[in-house]
């Protein structure tokens, strides 16, 4: 695009988990740790109230030949109909971004603990936000069939 410069992001902190399997379907129950670079700490101050957070990860792992990808089917599923890359949930997109909301489970030091967060060991994460339900749920969002499970 013309006029858009490159943006730099440096990760505030990394997953620490023991998952290392990318395929994992279910991540409802698994438990990782975000520690952050040393001193961000304060930066956590207030987190203690909230019952879960907003974690924005880098998908360093997903390969160049799946970022190029458009259009795929979810889940690999030929059963299901072919969407945009930007509308699939996974990795393979330009940026490889990923936005999970999991339940904080406690604040220590320069680390959140967390459970259902679905970044593998190392992950870089690019931010930490609190979930606010009035902002980040919209009563009476709709979704297509394909994706209602």
């Amino acid at each position: 695009m013309r006029g858009v410069e490159p943006i730099e992001l440096v990760p505030i902190g990394v997953v620490a988990s023991a998952e290392h399997q990318l395929a994992r379907r279910d991540w409802s129950r698994a438990r990782s740790e975000i520690r952050l670079q040393a001193g961000l700490g304060e930066a956590l101050l207030g987190f203690a109230g909230y019952s879960h957070v907003i974690v924005v990860g880098w998908l360093d792992r997903v390969p160049a030949e799946l970022r190029a990808r458009r259009r795929a089917h979810p889940g690999g599923d030929e059963r299901l109909p072919l969407q945009g890359a930007l509308v699939l949930r996974g990795g393979a997109r330009p940026n490889p971004l990923s936005v999970t909301v999991c339940r904080l489970l406690a604040v220590e030091g320069d680390a959140l603990r967390v459970e259902g967060l679905d970044l593998v060991d190392g992950t870089p994460v690019l931010d930490v936000k609190p979930y606010i339900p009035h902002y980040d749920s919209v009563a009476g969002a709709t979704i297509p069939g394909w994706a209602q499970g």
